[in-house]
């Protein structure tokens, strides 16, 4: 007989259960352990996922982890509605719960997919063909604990109502026992855009730091890891000056300065395009999420990278203290305070060693440090690809030199492509007339 922790019950005891909640509808809708928490005696029963379902209607209480995480929102009348989706070992596909509050600070505040929430009477119900867990205000209640096997056993967050139980604390241990094998998602297909594959699916951790709608109805999620997205090969062109620096239908308009300004400078900000519009991204247009992106895919156009939304694709909402978004930080601050890995991560190392510069003692600044300078003359020192040259044949050049004509060179590193214009007056002039984050 399959055991799923230790709260297999069998259908005599989930009989007793309906009896039970039958007879205390009749008496009454007083949760059944009130009295006894006032005791000090608690006691609850906790029937895996899966054995829930075979009750529908009936109270039941549930331990599990917590696998999804919703956005707030307002409901059709005065309430705000949260929903979680939580697993457990009977159930790993897992189920939808809804919360409800007149207030958002009664709404769980869960900190990280993986942690685990205890809920107390709650119901099972079915809308549309799927099953759901339902909260009701007026006699539910949860508690969140961290997932971690090394934490307390004192929740995070309670309601009101919650009263925990002396066993409480041998379930909670053998859930987070079982996530440490079984965490929520699938770890194997996470990737991070240092290691990004075209044509392939994946989950991408990122923060979303830009969402817009492009003239096409096509909306735009602008997001980032910290990381440096792989070099792609660029195609080459038999007429030079065909070559796009950067194609209007993947670009879109180009970013008014107060967002570029906004953007990170050091690590690819990434375009994932959606023709479907979805709840998240009003949380996403009117702050900045953590979040977590399920299968999506990667191309690249014209030798820049672009992210695409699938049927298939979710996009689910990561607190801060999210145990990926935690690593990921952590990533970012230890590159950013060394100054030779603020370099791009594909870049020369020796670079320094292979050509005469300038400024030897000046760091390496990116195209985005540039590009969002206060002062409009910006002299730095940076390693760049060369994906374009105009004129590039012989005799052009040489006009160059002789006559009144400039060399444009499109320029690009993990953050941005440029055109860099090089002039007969002075070689190391460059005028920027693309800002653009690649």
């Amino acid at each position: 007989m399959h055991v799923s922790l230790s709260h297999c019950r069998t259908n005599r005891t989930m009989a007793a259960a309906a009896a039970h909640e039958r007879k205390r509808q009749r008496e009454g809708n007083a949760a059944p352990s009130t009295a006894a928490a006032a005791a000090g005696e608690a006691q609850y029963v906790y029937l895996p996922i899966a054995d829930a379902l075979k009750v529908p209607g009936v109270r039941v209480c549930l331990f599990a982890a917590v696998s999804e995480i919703g956005a707030v929102v307002r409901s059709r009348g005065t309430d705000f509605t949260l929903t979680l989706r939580i697993v457990d070992q009977s159930r790993t596909s897992g189920i939808s719960v809804t919360f409800f509050a007149d207030n958002t600070a009664l709404l769980p505040c869960v900190r990280s997919t993986g942690d685990v929430i205890s809920l107390h009477n709650v119901v099972i119900t079915m809308h549309y063909g799927e099953f759901f867990v339902t909260v009701n205000k007026k006699f539910s209640s949860f508690a969140l604990f961290e997932g971690k096997v090394s934490t307390e056993f004192r929740p995070y967050q309670a309601s009101m109502k919650y009263h925990g139980s002396k066993h409480d604390d041998g379930i909670l241990t053998q859930t987070r026992m079982w996530l440490v094998y079984h965490p929520p998602g699938l770890k194997d297909l996470e990737l991070q855009l240092s290691s990004i594959k075209s044509d392939s699916t994946f989950d991408l951790v990122c923060k979303v730091l830009h969402v817009c709608q492009a003239p096409s109805g096509e909306w735009i999620f602008y997001v980032w890891d910290g990381t440096d997205a792989p070099t792609t090969e660029f195609q080459t062109f038999s007429d030079t000056e065909a070559v796009p620096s950067v194609p209007l239908h993947l670009e879109g308009a180009p970013l008014p300065r107060e967002v570029l300004c906004t953007l990170p400078c050091i690590g690819t900000v990434l375009r994932v395009f959606t023709n479907k519009f979805s709840k998240e991204i009003l949380h996403l247009q009117k702050d900045i999420y953590w979040a977590r992106f399920c299968n999506i895919t990667c191309k690249h156009e014209f030798g820049i990278w672009k992210g695409t939304l699938l049927p298939s694709s979710r996009v689910r909402l990561l607190s801060n203290e999210d145990g990926s978004v935690v690593e990921r930080s952590k990533m970012y601050d230890s590159r950013c305070a060394i100054q030779v890995h603020r370099q791009p991560m594909a870049g020369l190392h020796k670079a320094p060693d292979i050509t005469d510069v300038e400024y030897k003692r000046a760091g390496y600044t990116t195209l985005m440090e540039s590009l969002t300078h206060g002062q409009v003359t910006h002299k730095f020192k940076t390693l760049v690809r060369i994906v374009a040259a105009y004129p590039c044949q012989g005799n052009d050049l040489h006009s160059l030199v002789t006559g009144n004509y400039c060399l444009r060179l499109t320029l690009e590193d993990p953050t941005a492509r440029i055109h860099a214009y090089v002039h007969k007056e002075d070689g190391s002039q460059k005028k920027l007339t693309k800002k653009v984050p690649r």
